[in-house]
């Protein structure tokens, strides 16, 4: 088979519908990439425009332009955009356009899950758009902190927007997480160990776990929230028990780390276009690594650092003002490897390499003041100041838009097969870079002055007039400098000439493909043996084209590819994919449904959602498998490997490893919020207790070892080729006996609108139940495959992803009795 025959079946096997209908249906992760990137630089635009309107409305003292109910929902809203609605999303995009690329596979770990991120992000985003024109949008600040943000300062629906509608969206940041872990660890080029992965790689597994961990208690946070605002459960309210401060822990949980998953895929481009600009490789490579993690790690520490004048004890101050500052160690461990290599290096000065350059000097005034807030002293004097918000965008724009935009213009061929042919882009560059330092240097000068944040006006003679009209000039030359970029792309990759592969000479995988890519990426999976195959064998495009490497004969329809042992990059098994589908936008559609319905409290549509959500998803996964052994199958190169339902870790199994990670944290805050409030809120201890039962206590312990033990009996049975489904079933009745004990301590709690005792107990039992009721709907469904015959000796995949759920509900189911009963019978 030639190299023509051979693109022309792969693409008829991996392509999307023709049409702007495709954009529906279609689960190919070059595609959801591009959609993801478009709506990301969409809700750019709209956060951009407001914030001019915050500049315009600040230019001059006693500005009429906007009264304070508008402009508070013009600066929560662009915070919130800005936040949840690009920078996040525009990372996603990013990674999941280019991730496979740089693996050298043909697609992402789960493409479906993709699409369902994806139109939950668009769904989610258009929800909180829709409140800005309806002049309803969120009004209480970004952050939205109680009880400015509670049911008593504000009874309106604006806050629920907030609430309901970005952890609407939250679900496309943990499901492209998991994408993304998964994709990293398991879906790479045969040989590409992981000392052998691209850096950017390095840096997006890192954010993707961050993400894991980082976004739960943001979560937790606005259920809490939203149950005191819709039912009364006094979480934040201190006469009954609750505490305010307990929304700045779990939005601070969040928040800090969320600093670092914006700025560590930026910092990954920088790692991986500053060499090649440089002509020469990253100095450092597992130093850079070592950053990154000990960099995440860290920043997990640092939350209170946001909560210095809020009379925390001393000591904390004290340790987490050290752990600031600390954080400096591993980000000066980059960027010293990043001048270590343009030391090294031949640099050429080409436009990614200016906005490098850009990123250089604007971060690294962006971390002193860092380190300057950090120091408790200075942090009371400049704390709610415009020097925060001016220290804020340092980072944030400095440290992601700058690289975000050389990643764009390094990525541009790329995209379009084409090379740059107008150039817009280095006028641009002057006038993002010019107008950016002038907007935010004034706000630094007017903060320390004293300029509160947030504020819509401001007497004339405070003396911040000039320095407000400078910064408000500024920011109009910053934005016409953002929309000549965005006319510079959008000419180069329409009217531009066709350009060559691989124009910068990179070592990286992306570039040893076409150009633009095709659906299947690569027509054969290359052997690695560099860190750089594209430098290492030149001929390498030509070989993958040719078929020489793995899965290079398409077979019948199928959409294949391979994963890979973790550390060695040894081929593993084979992964098949599902065909295109309308399933994810209709799942996010009824998904959409669920969280309507609560925002608009019209809560008998809430069952009826949910039951769909449920259907859908058993549709879902119905799908997958197959009803015969299959044995070993020729990959190529003399290789034959098992089909992925044939093993016992296979891509469903890590999967739910991963989320429930990011679903154990949720849980791990939720602890933490209910220790929170009994050591630390004032009111405590409740008027009245839940008594213990030793007999409910006993119940549901035995239900959970013998659920736990007789899943991992059905297992043995399934191997032994004896049946299986009776244990299953007997499974599912001792989570049943699990489910009963959990469901009746929640039934006992004392009134939950009375105290946040009772209040926190009943979202604790709530909790156990949808786990136990979790765990038992995925045995029914597996005692229903085991009959179908999706399930054999060899066929065993599926029992052991129902094992980790069936664990995982009686471990938390136990952990809430426990939590119920011990400290009752400790007091």
């Amino acid at each position: 088979m030639n190299a023509l025959k051979r693109h022309r079946e792969l693409d008829a096997i991996w392509a999307s519908e023709k049409g702007w209908t495709g954009w529906f249906s279609t689960v190919n992760h070059s595609d959801l990439g591009r959609m993801f990137l478009v709506l990301a630089f969409f809700y750019f635009a709209v956060g951009g425009i407001l914030s001019m309107l915050i500049r315009a409305q600040l230019a001059t003292p006693h500005s009429a332009f906007a009264g304070p109910e508008v402009y508070n929902q013009i600066f929560t809203m662009h915070g919130t955009i800005m936040m949840f609605l690009f920078a996040i999303p525009a990372i996603e995009g990013l990674a999941v356009y280019l991730i496979p690329k740089l693996l050298g596979t043909r697609d992402l770990a789960y493409p479906r899950l993709t699409a369902y991120g994806f139109w939950c992000y668009a769904f989610g985003g258009a929800m909180l758009l829709f409140s800005l024109f309806a002049g309803i949008a969120p009004d209480g600040g970004w952050f939205m902190y109680p009880p400015l943000t509670g049911p008593l300062h504000s009874p309106g629906i604006n806050t629920d927007f907030w609430l309901i509608g970005i952890t609407f969206v939250e679900i496309s940041a943990i499901c492209a997480a998991v994408e993304l872990t998964v994709s990293i660890l398991k879906y790479r080029a045969p040989g590409m160990s992981l000392d052998k992965m691209p850096i950017f790689a390095w840096y997006i597994l890192v954010t993707a776990l961050m993400i894991l961990t980082g976004f739960p208690p943001l979560i937790l946070g606005s259920v809490l929230l939203e149950l005191e605002r819709a039912f009364g459960l006094p979480f934040f309210q201190t006469d009954l028990g609750g505490d305010s401060l307990l929304w700045q822990h779990l939005f601070w949980l969040f928040g800090h780390p969320e600093v670092y998953i914006i700025f560590l895929p930026a910092a990954g481009i920088v790692s991986t276009v500053l060499p090649v600009m440089a002509r020469t490789t990253l100095l450092g490579y597992g130093w850079v690594v070592a950053a990154i993690v000990a960099l995440a790690f860290l920043s997990f520490g640092l939350w209170v650092h946001h909560m210095f004048t809020t009379g925390i004890p001393s000591l904390g101050v004290a340790f987490f003002s050290a752990a600031s500052t600390l954080v400096a160690v591993p980000t000066a461990v980059q960027i010293f490897a990043w001048i270590g290599t343009l030391w090294k290096g031949r640099p050429d000065l080409r436009l990614p390499m200016l906005y490098i350059l850009g990123f250089f000097l604007t971060f690294v005034i962006g971390g002193l003041t860092g380190v300057m807030v950090a120091i408790v002293p200075f942090d009371w004097q400049v704390h709610d100041t415009a020097f925060i918000t001016a220290h804020l965008h340092y980072v944030l724009f400095g440290g992601f838009v700058f690289p975000l935009l050389a990643g764009i213009y390094y990525w541009l061929p790329l995209f379009s097969g084409r090379q740059r042919f107008f150039r817009l882009g280095e006028i641009a560059f002057a006038l993002v870079f010019a107008g950016f330092h002038g907007t935010f240097l004034a706000m630094h000068w007017v903060g320390l002055l004293g300029q509160r944040r947030r504020i819509h006006t401001y007497d004339a003679d405070a003396g911040w007039t000039a320095i407000n009209l400078f910064s408000s000039v500024s920011s109009f030359i910053l934005a016409i400098g953002l929309a000549m970029v965005l006319v510079d792309v959008i000419l180069n990759l329409f009217v531009a000439v066709r350009g060559k592969r691989n124009p910068w000479n990179a070592g990286t995988l992306e570039w040893a493909t076409m150009a633009p890519p095709p659906s299947y990426n690569f027509a054969s999976l290359p052997e690695i043996s560099s860190r750089d195959p594209a430098h290492a064998d030149p001929g390498l495009p030509n070989r993958i084209a040719g078929g020489e490497g793995y899965l290079g004969q398409p077979r019948g329809t199928l959409r294949e590819t391979l994963t890979v042992d973790i550390a060695s990059g040894r081929p593993d098994y084979v992964v098949r994919y599902p065909a295109n589908t309308r399933l994810p936008i209709t799942l996010a559609a009824v998904t959409g449904l669920f969280f309507l319905s609560l925002l608009v409290k019209v809560y008998w549509i809430v069952p009826i959602a949910l039951i769909g959500v449920v259907l859908l998803a058993c549709r879902w996964v119905w799908g997958l498998g197959q009803r015969v052994d299959e044995g070993p199958v020729p990959v190529g190169r003399g290789v034959s490997l098992p089909p992925a339902a044939e093993t016992a870790k296979s891509p469903g199994w890590w999967g739910s490893v991963f989320l429930l990670i990011a679903d154990a944290t949720f849980f791990g805050s939720l602890i933490f919020g209910y220790a929170f409030l009994w050591t630390i809120a004032p009111g405590w201890p409740p008027p009245e207790w839940l008594q213990p039962l030793a007999p409910e206590l006993a119940a549901g312990v035995g239900g959970a070892v013998a659920a736990a033990v007789l899943m991992r009996l059905t297992i043995r049975r399934n191997a032994d080729g004896r049946p299986a489904r009776i244990t299953c079933l007997l499974t599912l009745a001792a989570m049943g006996m699990l489910g009963v004990a959990v469901a009746t301590m929640t039934g006992r709690v004392p009134a939950p609108t009375g105290h946040a005792y009772g209040a926190a107990l009943l979202v604790v039992g709530g909790y156990g139940m949808l786990h136990i009721a979790l765990a038992a709907l995925m045995l029914g469904f597996l005692s229903v495959r085991i009959a179908a015959g999706y399930v054999s000796v060899t066929r065993k995949a599926e029992l052991h992803i129902v094992r980790l759920w069936v664990d995982y509900a009686a471990a938390t189911g136990v952990i809430c009795l426990l939590i119920a009963h011990v400290p009752v019978l400790l007091t």
